[in-house]
């Protein structure tokens, strides 16, 4: 017995370190170390409805969030708080004297898996390296299918880049513009950018006496709207100031802005005088930007002088 206490106890603090080590290597990005949320993968992707599916056995390595417990738990589901410890060393415990346990119950989504009930359980089995294990499967039903993330970035990425392709699919965009780099770093942009042509459109009509194709819009919109607001935004070199965002995100944000102003001053505000007042407004000062690479340097030194994971380790499942 007491080599089973000493085993579980072992076994709890290498996983802990190993979240430990995580959380240190991302202190200047924790989001890429953090478990992610069922609740914040759905209001990107929107199901569309549930449906009970049974249970059934599922990869591990497919499991990759949780619906309540995700603060609880690093990315690779390594306990990140010593206080899960006495219900993670009982579930261990009952892995090594191989007594069943009831199966977890999970969502699935887009091909992926989030915990509903049995975090803990979940938790043991990826320190153990098991490869599958029993569920009771609720699907949410989306047309988006997802690889496996590492990450939430990952899953945004993904995202982003379908809706892209519906995008450009469903309105021929690049076929009429012949720009293909309309790319966003959030979700749910495109349709800001689609809504934005629907309501160029409307204008054109009011001063037409046929109706306006959609083709017409999206290239006069292209031509009118957003290439002007990209040139002044390129001119002012914007995208120095707020790095990882995109023209598309400026061109957004800038529209928005730009619209507040004219509410509060009138409607005769330039777009240049906008892009200005915007930079000046929320750009990130370079002061920040150096102060945020010296940062890195210093972090990247104390985590090269980590020490090596030991060789009696249990696999580490990230790849898994």
């Amino acid at each position: 017995m007491n080599i089973t206490i000493s085993q579980t106890e072992e076994d709890f603090n290498k996983a802990r370190n190993k979240a430990f080590i995580n959380e240190i290597q991302h202190l200047l990005s924790p989001e890429e170390a953090s478990l992610i949320s069922l609740n914040d993968v759905k209001q990107m992707i929107k199901p569309i409805n549930e449906t009970y599916v049974g249970m059934k056995v599922i990869p591990i390595d497919k499991i990759v969030g949780s619906e309540g417990r995700y603060k609880d738990f690093d990315n690779r589901f390594f306990p990140k708080s010593s206080h899960l410890k006495n219900r993670w060393e009982h579930v261990d415990e009952a892995a090594i004297k191989s007594i069943d346990l009831p199966p977890i119950k999970v969502y699935e989504i887009s091909g992926l898996y989030f915990v509903r009930d049995g975090n803990h359980r979940v938790s043991v089995a990826k320190a153990r390296g098991t490869e599958f294990i029993d569920a009771e499967v609720v699907s949410l039903q989306s047309e988006i299918v997802l690889k496996r993330p590492n990450n939430m970035n990952d899953i945004v990425r993904q995202i982003i880049n379908y809706e892209k392709r519906v995008f450009y699919s469903e309105t021929g965009f690049g076929d009429i513009t012949d720009y293909w780099c309309l790319d966003f770093s959030r979700p749910g942009r495109y349709d800001v950018i689609y809504n934005h042509i629907l309501t160029h459109k409307y204008y054109m009509n009011q001063q037409q006496e046929e109706e306006v194709s959609m083709e017409d819009a999206i290239l006069s919109w292209f031509n009118k709207v957003y290439m002007p607001l990209a040139y002044s935004i390129v001119k002012k070199h914007m995208l120095r100031s707020f790095p990882k965002r995109t023209t598309g995100d400026l061109y957004v944000w800038i529209v928005r802005y730009w619209d507040d102003l004219k509410h509060k001053f009138g409607t005769e505000v330039p777009i240049d005088e906008a892009v200005t007042d915007f930079k000046k407004k929320y750009k990130i000062s370079f002061p920040r930007r150096i102060m945020n690479r010296i940062k890195c340097v210093i972090l990247r030194k104390a985590i090269d002088g980590l020490p090596s994971e030991s060789p009696e380790s249990p696999p580490d499942p990230k790849n898994a």
